[in-house]
């Protein structure tokens, strides 16, 4: 290592706990290469599974709210919903992000057949089952995501049947987790202002917007950004896989600069040896890990010293057992989480139960794009007070589904995505797109 100061982030997720030397609580078990270890969850209700449903949702938008990233132009948005039911009134809620037609045939295909009479509440037997049925092709991908959504859904399940929520579950004490609005895609520089400055308003600390257009508009997008909300709250930076590492040290110099709280994803998810070299070389926090599947994954990327913060997702990386598993992988390294989020309101409430339990859990993400798959899936919005999502008492996940807007957005056939469902994908191609509204052309030289 340099001489550079490696230093955490502020008021991060839990600091009296951190203080006090609380340590986690040792739910789930971290699993080795040579060993899979087991710690059986036990039986505490007689509550049987009798199906898996799985809800593919699109939502398209209107014109007017179409944006554009260093991922593509996106038009509009998908996600999975996955349902346990059972012998009860008790219904398990999850959620997937991942190819919606993939999730249907991995969920519906095999994992409902294998998961039928078992009992739910003993997540860590059936995580193993559906992990050994889908390992040999889908140790990462829609297969690990398919299944962390069933994963969310015996959570839910389990914390219904103990009349616990989950963060309660897991051992945390806190009902109410650090969240921060994430938006701020490619505008003009006087809208981004607007937009920041909304979301505090909205009664969050953290922003987070996203840069690799130019290096030119980034540096004049986090100035500006940056002066809109102030020093005394946090502004994140998302790179979008990106950057090369020439440009990636210097932009680090002027988020350095800016006090930018982190610097996310500058490289491909595979790109360990760059991350690892721009983490030796600049005094900025690095976070990356939405790209990353499994704990092993995750091993992976702590071993190389590539991250000051990880960030896993229930609904991508194998569900709340796995994010946990990850969490406590992350804190023998002493690295923090922040849980990225960018599909539905499901998915927030998942991650965020891991994040209040953990005691290096930093922030939960939260979309504020305009999409119903955040503000209205639920039955009760999501709820932010003093920069915080609210937590409850309620058992399980603490939600309800809005089956109005399910019943808007389910897709009539849940194998067949229709065009325009994605972002026009750009990683494979070279550096910066060019600097047009909702047009991909070709690239500017780096």
């Amino acid at each position: 290592m340099s001489s550079v100061h490696r230093h955490s982030p502020r008021y991060g997720g839990h600091s009296d706990d951190q203080q006090s030397g609380k340590e986690a609580s040792p739910s789930l078990p971290l699993r080795s290469l040579q060993h899979r270890q087991r710690t059986p969850t036990g039986s505490i209700s007689k509550m049987k599974i009798d199906h898996i449903e799985t809800i593919n949702l699109r939502y398209a938008y209107p014109e007017a709210q179409r944006f554009q990233y260093a991922g593509g132009v996106c038009t509009a948005r998908v996600t999975s919903l996955i349902l346990v039911h059972t012998d009860t009134q008790h219904i398990g809620i999850g959620s997937v992000y991942s190819h919606p037609a993939l999730v249907y045939l991995i969920v519906q295909g095999q994992l409902d057949p294998l998961l039928r009479g078992a009992d739910p509440t003993d997540v860590e037997t059936l995580w193993e089952k559906m992990y050994g049925l889908t390992r040999w092709y889908g140790r990462k991908g829609a297969a690990m995501s398919a299944l962390g959504g069933v994963d969310i859904a015996l959570w839910d399940l389990k914390g219904k049947a103990e009349g616990k929520p989950i963060w309660s579950l897991l051992g945390g004490e806190r009902q109410v987790c650090p969240a921060y609005a994430s938006g701020l895609l490619w505008n003009e520089i006087d809208q981004l202002t607007e937009e920041a400055a909304r979301h505090i308003d909205e009664g969050f600390r953290r922003v987070k917007m996203r840069l690799a257009r130019s290096e030119e508009y980034d540096t004049a997008a986090v100035r500006a950004v940056r002066k809109a909300i102030g020093r005394d709250h946090d502004l994140m930076v998302d790179a979008s896989m990106r950057y090369h590492l020439t440009l990636a040290r210097r932009m680090a110099q002027l988020f350095e600069e800016q006090g930018v709280f982190w610097y996310e994803e500058p490289f491909a998810p595979e790109d360990l040896d760059a991350y690892a070299t721009l983490r030796d070389t600049v005094n900025v926090p690095l976070a990356a890990g939405e790209n990353e599947f499994g704990v092993q994954g995750f091993r992976e990327l702590l071993r190389a010293g590539a991250v000051d913060i990880v960030q896993p997702d229930a609904c991508r990386c194998g569900g709340i057992s796995e994010v946990w598993r990850v969490a406590q992988l992350a804190q023998q390294h002493g690295v923090q989480v922040a849980t990225h989020t960018w599909s539905d309101a499901v998915a927030v409430m998942a991650n965020a139960h891991v994040v209040s339990a953990m005691p290096n859990g930093m922030t939960v993400e939260i979309d504020r794009t305009g999409t119903p798959f955040i503000d209205q899936l639920l039955a009760e919005p999501l709820s932010i007070t003093d920069g915080c999502l609210q937590l409850s008492q309620a058992p399980g996940l603490g939600i309800a589904l809005n089956e109005e807007v399910i019943a808007r957005l389910r897709m009539a056939d849940p194998l067949t995505v229709p065009d325009g469902s994605y972002s026009d994908m750009m990683f494979g191609q070279a550096y910066f797109p060019p600097s047009l509204p909702y047009i991909e052309t070709g690239n500017s030289p780096a």
